[in-house]
């Protein structure tokens, strides 16, 4: 197993005084793609959201216990800012910018301060060429991202996040509002990527998890009840409710 980026101990997440997440420590390891699976609201968008201080953004949520991504306490005193530019995050559905495709892709390096214009134009290409998009739109950068279709606007994305050089990608169920055939894209894509990257994905895909993620976390009401090797997970799980889940007895 590759060395952990992201270690959690014991982590909780209340909304006023409902608890949505019991005490979850896992660690994730750099470089592979861990996948959270599990009912809906079961609390695994929760953690996901928990890794780069998304849940800050909603009132009234607290977060207990600890998140340390390589050595640095996530729930601490950290520069969020900063943490959002280590931790990228691609939501469900696709949300490009109203601007054009180089500008969508730019806005991340723009916001940390680059302003030189070769400099951009090699981040966004070198960005588009890792969400593999750049030979579909090289011609059209100065159209407006609304103008792609929806896969297109999710690769999109991804490689918006990919520009501000992350080393963690956050993925909430990037495939849901897609066709076969981009989801597929997007599971090649997520393959490539964690040559380089971390990628945590949040799938209701069982298939999904079991083609692509190296490790498989099942939450089940706000709790982590198996943590391991997808395949072991999918085929040998230890856990009765993990056996029910993947066997499809009730999800």
């Amino acid at each position: 197993m590759n060395h952990s980026i992201i270690q959690a101990k014991d982590v909780c997440v209340f909304y006023n005084d409902k608890q949505a997440l019991h005490g979850i420590s896992m660690e994730i390891p750099e470089q592979s793609i861990t996948a959270l699976i599990g009912p809906s609201g079961c609390g695994k968008s929760t953690f996901l959201r928990c890794l780069n201080r998304m849940n800050d953004l909603i009132a009234n949520c607290r977060v207990e216990g600890s998140i340390v991504l390589e050595e640095e306490e996530v729930t601490g005193k950290i520069d969020v800012n900063l943490l959002r530019k280590r931790v990228g995050m691609v939501f469900q559905k696709p949300n490009p910018f109203p601007m054009s495709i180089f500008d969508n892709v730019a806005y991340g390096p723009r916001t940390h301060g680059i302003r030189n214009k070769a400099e951009l134009e090699k981040i966004v290409i070198e960005a588009l060429k890792q969400a593999s998009l750049y030979d579909e739109v090289k011609d059209d950068l100065k159209k407006s991202a609304l103008g792609l279709s929806g896969g297109q606007q999710q690769r999109l994305c991804i490689a918006r996040a990919l520009a501000a050089d992350p080393q963690v990608l956050l993925m909430d169920e990037p495939t849901s509002a897609l066709d076969p055939i981009s989801t597929a894209k997007i599971e090649e894509l997520c393959l490539e990527l964690k040559k380089r990257y971390t990628i945590i994905m949040v799938t209701h895909n069982l298939q999904q998890a079991m083609r692509i993620a190296d490790q498989t976390a099942f939450f089940y009401q706000g709790d982590l009840i198996e943590y391991g090797e997808s395949k072991t997970l999918f085929t040998n799980p230890a856990h009765p409710k993990t056996r029910d889940y993947v066997t499809g007895r009730f999800g």
